[in-house]
């Protein structure tokens, strides 16, 4: 099966690496959708910055003000200024909906351009 390992298309971790856990599941009461960045070993300086560039990214995110219908792309450029003063960016949403029995990544709600304008009530993640 194609979700299955193989010597082929697997490989063994490495403690100099950092690695990306995209993870979720259908519940009785609700859908998740867990993402967790983590490292095994001594980060780079680069993977340092980073890091804590989208760390601060989610909590100018978390800490903005904005008038109601405020557009979801625009909210979501609070989120990247910390890596885009660098040069760096990340190359998928920043948050989605939250569904239950649904998709986790519910549709009109989040912050890419093609949703909804935001206000009060809708429920996002980051």
């Amino acid at each position: 099966s194609p979700c299955s390992p193989s010597n082929v298309s697997s490989r063994k971790l490495s403690v100099d690496e950092m690695y990306l856990s995209d993870t979720g599941g259908q519940y009785l009461d609700g859908t998740t959708d867990i993402t967790r960045t983590v490292h095994w070993g001594v980060p780079t300086p680069l993977q340092k910055e980073a890091y804590t560039r989208v760390l601060m990214g989610n909590i100018d995110l978390s800490r903005l003000v904005f008038p109601p219908n405020t557009a979801g792309g625009t909210v979501e450029s609070f989120a990247r200024r910390a890596l885009w003063d660098v040069g760096l960016n990340y190359g998928h949403g920043t948050g989605h909906g939250i569904g239950n029995f649904l998709s986790v990544h519910e549709w009109p709600v989040g912050f890419q351009s093609n949703n909804v304008p935001l206000t009060a009530g809708m429920f996002t993640s980051i």
